[in-house]
């Protein structure tokens, strides 16, 4: 049904004249007669009765007037959900604890007016394609993989590098240490079973593995970060690494432990993604805050792949994805 007609038939309905409603429309009378005659022809009733005073609706006018109008608030509905500034601004972060999570708190925090939609999309190929789609306006990632590359309509900057932690249980000989250099790690068993052949984040440990001579075991299903934490907590010979800023909550009597890692301390470069043409007025508020409250990078004493690189116009832009636990 088209709602322009929809329009003059309720404007024509308040007005009681074709004339004043075209007045109303700024279209000739002759549009309205037109646009009235052809929703009569769709609904199959006549909408109207000619008087000398004007225009009555008929019994079937009476009745379709609540609808007709329900019909243009509906639609008035519609355009505010995707008109920028109207609808909340929609980010992709990969999991709710993740420090991805806790950087849109706090923007939350510091701009209370701003309505959010906190999405988590796992696969980067499915956060690309929803920022370019419009589906969602940006996405956390890491910036980058050698081979493969963004798009080019697609912008990126990178907002946080977050240290990794060793996790281990009260019994791992490594559990009472202040802090542990990470050559030191080669000697001991890494177990993170969320580590996916093929995946972005698995990119990031195997250049950690390559480049310190680690161990780290992806072996057996990823029943998640309760069971992660669970089993860590009752072998002493593994431990997990942790993103310093990820928020993960577990019982008192697991013992477990987050130990600094040192000389250097592998980070996890974490970067905004969106889209070049997105004209939503709260990105621009986000990324000014994130510039605004997030660390610097590359600070000194700090690893991270050779591949990871900051942003800006010109730079060839790739992309990884972190770990839940990282």
């Amino acid at each position: 049904m088209d709602l322009d007609t929809v329009r003059t038939f309720v404007a024509a309905a308040d007005a009681g004249q074709f004339q004043e409603a075209a007045a109303e429309l700024a279209v000739t009378q002759q549009a309205v007669s037109k646009r009235i005659a052809a929703l009569e022809r769709n609904l199959g009733v006549r909408l109207f009765t000619r008087t000398a005073r004007g225009a009555e609706l008929t019994i079937d006018g009476q009745s379709f007037l609540p609808h007709a109008r329900e019909l243009l608030r509906v639609a008035e509905r519609a355009v505010a959900s995707v008109r920028p500034g109207r609808r909340p601004l929609r980010v992709d972060v990969i999991a709710s604890r993740s420090a991805q999570s806790g950087l849109m708190r706090g923007f939350h925090r510091a701009h209370p007016e701003t309505e959010l939609d906190v999405v988590m999309l796992f696969d980067i190929e499915t956060a690309v394609a929803a920022i370019r789609s419009g589906a969602i306006d940006a996405s956390f990632r890491a910036v980058a993989v050698p081979g493969r590359p963004l798009p080019e309509d697609i912008e990126s900057v990178r907002v946080l590098d977050e240290p990794l932690q060793l996790l281990t249980g009260p019994a791992h000989a490594l559990a009472g240490a202040r802090s542990v250099v990470l050559a030191q790690l080669s000697r001991h068993r890494i177990w993170m079973p969320g580590l996916v052949p093929g995946t972005e984040w698995t990119a990031y440990y195997d250049d950690l593995v390559a480049e310190f001579g680690l161990t780290i075991e992806a072996t057996g299903p990823n029943f998640g970060s309760d069971a992660l934490l669970d089993t860590i907590a009752d072998t002493p010979a593994l431990a997990t690494f942790m993103g310093g800023q990820t928020r993960l909550i577990w019982p008192a009597d697991h013992g477990l432990r987050r130990i600094p890692v040192t000389d250097p301390t592998p980070v996890y470069p974490h970067s905004l993604l969106w889209h070049r043409d997105n004209p939503h007025p709260a990105l621009a508020t986000l990324r000014a805050h994130l510039a605004a409250t997030t660390a610097g990078h590359d600070a000194a004493g700090t690893w991270a792949p050779s591949w990871v690189i900051p942003h800006g116009p010109g730079i060839g832009r790739l992309l990884t994805v972190p770990n839940q636990c990282a």
